[in-house]
């Protein structure tokens, strides 16, 4: 027999090309599974070319490091065919393990076709090789080869099935796999080269067709690179799968919290007003269909405003967090309860009668009003609540909501921390408060605000020295009105920030005029209702419209109520000093109702006090009031501060009030609020001369 050769830097070659096809079908193998089905088709059509072409090379690289002492060739057609049918056993073994299941006898049927193709692979291999006489092969070892290649197909089926996913350190399992495989087609391959034995004197008969040396350098190269270019395909591919699936994951998160943002309220978590339409819109079609009733109640919180002012918002929306759970967990799992926005509350129970709801209502009445705890304050809070019925009551969303809203106004009308259920009068109420609304946004737009102004008399020699400018409305309907009937409502709208612009604007307008006719000692004053003192822009505002009738600072006072400078002394300070700065003075008004402490009194830059009308109505009657007065007096004389007293209706009163220390008289004994005109010419009837400021009541 003809000794055989290797060239050993083949043989090596050959194992890592082994090697690397076995990788190349594991990685292949896990991109079927993980893609679509029109993806998986060209990833198995891909991978059947590349493992075929990878397991192919291997062989034909081994053969190409077999030596025999003659010329050696390979046959061109029956080498391409053998490439074909390894092509083939590859995409047959991808299309296996890309089944959803592998059973035993499917394995065992598919590593025998599979094996058996890659030994046919492989002996076609050697027959190109055309030797004379016949290669003669040894039974045993050709027997071995045969299930060397049937056993090696069946644990690479095997083990390309069970690392199809990508687990958790799936790439290391690959590599180890790989080596088990490739030293598995390995030994098919050498195994069967060891079986073949060639008698003295064969010839090759293929030697002049396909022949060693550089054939070698290009299959080796050929083959590597479609090898990477499968692998780098397949690994920009899964890390391009891993992107998407992160951003297709991101984005469902991303539009979960949009869901979430656009049906929920971001502070406590309920049902915003969206989701709760949609809720109420499927009440409503589930009790007009099975002919039952619900409830709707439309729950305020009394006294929130007072502890969202004085102690700022961030413990104002810890409250509304608090009560939010209360009212969560008082109802049942079929119950709505959602957040309309500030402190206001929806509350959607299913009922069989109307004592249902009252008995849900009277228990979120109990609950929230006790104590709440935040942050180491008790706080309290109690509800009005306005309860609807469907049908009675409304049968569309908008008439249920406006009709709870009106009952819940007359709870609060009522003496609040309670419950009434809609009755028809209330509409009346309603319809009231909405005109009068849609009447206010109307009534600067069109003029109808006044300012009517109050003198202000020194106590000492009756001379006057300023004015209070009160603002008026000529309601095209109901006449003159004063702002007790529309202040509220324009607070709660937020139309006073308007309307207070006006009022200085105009104020100041009138008192140019009475400076520039020689009142230059005047002072005009103004109120500042608490939503205008905590605009940011409030000093800004003043000093432009200051610049704009080009009007000295210290013809302008600013009148603060004592609440309102109280609820946040440092930035109330802040503010006032700022205005103090320009030169205006400032005016602390309606003194001795709240709860100053003189500590910070002493530190606000106000230049008077207004005792509050209240002390001034029962001067006369032997009260305590008197007492109070001369207290106050004495306090603000300690301060340097001036003091007003205003309401001064007797002749009584105002030798009291001169008597106990009052520097400024204001009231209808001295002179009623009239308009400017009418001002003057009371004025110029009266026996005093000289005269001064001007204060402009909101």
């Amino acid at each position: 027999m003809l000794i055989a050769q290797y060239d050993s830097v083949l043989v090596v070659i050959s194992i890592l090309v082994a090697i690397l096809a076995s990788y190349t079908a594991l990685d292949m193998a896990g991109r079927i599974h993980a893609t679509a089905r029109k993806g998986a088709i060209l990833w198995l059509i891909g991978g059947a070319i590349a493992m075929g072409i990878g397991i192919w090379s291997m062989h034909f690289i081994g053969m190409l490091s077999f030596r025999l002492p003659i010329p050696l060739g390979y046959e061109i057609s029956l080498t391409i065919f053998s490439l074909v049918i390894a092509v083939v056993a590859s995409g047959f073994a991808l299309w296996r393990v890309s089944q959803p299941v592998l059973p035993v006898s499917q394995l065992c049927v598919s590593a025998v076709m599979m094996g058996s193709a890659i030994a046919t692979m492989h002996y076609m291999g050697m027959a190109a090789m055309q030797m004379r006489p016949g290669i003669e092969y040894d039974p045993t070892l050709f027997a071995l080869s045969v299930v060397i290649a049937i056993t090696a197909s069946g644990a690479a089926l095997w083990i390309a099935f069970i690392l199809r996913k990508n687990t958790p350190h799936v790439i290391l399992a690959r590599m180890g796999a790989a080596l088990v495989m490739g030293a598995a087609i390995i030994g098919m391959h050498y195994t069967g080269m060891a079986a073949a034995n060639f008698p003295i004197g064969s010839v090759c008969g293929a030697a002049s067709d396909i022949t060693p040396g550089w054939l070698a350098l290009v299959v080796i190269v050929v083959t590597l690179a479609i090898l990477a270019i499968a692998l780098l395909t397949s690994v920009l591919d899964s890390r391009l799968e891993s992107q998407t699936s992160i951003l297709a994951k991101s984005l469902a998160l991303a539009n979960q919290e949009l869901t979430q943002q656009a049906l929920q309220d971001n502070l406590t978590k309920l049902p915003n007003r969206t989701l709760l339409e949609d809720r109420l819109d499927q009440m409503l079609r589930k009790a007009s269909r099975e002919h039952t009733r619900f409830a709707l109640m439309f729950l305020d919180l009394d006294g929130f405003k007072a502890i969202n002012d004085s102690l700022g918002h961030h413990v104002g929306d810890l409250l509304l967090i608090e009560v939010a759970n209360r009212i969560r967990n008082s109802i049942r799992g079929q119950d709505t309860a959602a957040r309309l926005g500030g402190d206001e509350f929806v509350i959607l129970i299913e009922i069989a009668e109307p004592e249902d709801a009252a008995t849900v209502a009277e228990k979120l009445c109990d609950l929230i009003n006790k104590p709440f705890y935040i942050e180491n304050q008790e706080l309290g809070v109690s509800a009005s609540i306005g309860i609807t019925i469907y049908p009675e009551d409304g049968r569309t969303p908008h008439d249920l909501l406006i009709n709870a809203d009106a009952a819940m106004y007359h709870t609060k009308s009522a003496g609040r921390n309670g419950y009434h259920f809609f009755e028809s009068s209330m509409n009346i109420n309603v319809h009231n408060q909405l005109q009068l609304i849609q009447d206010l946004r109307h009534a600067l737009e069109n003029k109808e605000f006044v300012l009517h102004y109050q003198p202000k008399y020194d106590a000492s020699n009756g001379q006057v020295v300023g004015m209070e400018a009160l603002l008026r409305w000529q309601h095209p309907a109901r006449g003159l009105l004063a702002p007790g009937e529309f202040i509220a409502v324009a607070e709660r709208t937020g139309l006073i920030l308007p309307i207070g612009d006006w009022v200085l604007d105009e104020a100041c307008r009138q008192m140019r005029i009475w400076f520039d006719t020689g009142y230059t000692e005047w002072k005009v004053a103004v109120n500042l209702s608490a939503i205008q003192f905590s605009n940011g822009q409030l000093v800004e505002h003043v000093s432009a419209t200051l610049k704009k009738y080009a009007l000295p600072a210290h013809c302008l006072i600013l009148e603060v109520t004592e609440s309102t400078a109280m609820q946040d002394v440092e930035s109330s300070m802040t503010i006032l000093t700022e205005l103090a700065v320009l030169g205006i003075d400032i005016s602390i008004d309606d003194f001795g109702t709240g709860y100053s402490s003189l500590l910070y009194l002493k530190r606000l830059p106000a230049c008077e006090l207004k005792i509050d009308r209240g002390f001034i109505n029962n001067l006369a009657k032997n009260t305590d009031d008197e007492s109070i007065v001369s207290a106050i007096v004495a306090l603000g004389h300690s301060l340097n501060l001036r003091i007003v007293a205003e309401g001064v209706e007797t002749e009584k009163q105002q030798d009291m009030l001169k008597s106990l220390g009052c520097d400024t008289l204001q009231g209808y004994l001295l002179g009623r609020p009239v308009a400017p005109a009418q001002l003057m010419l009371n004025l110029d009837e009266a026996p005093d001369a000289p005269a001064r400021p001007v204060s402009s009541n909101v």
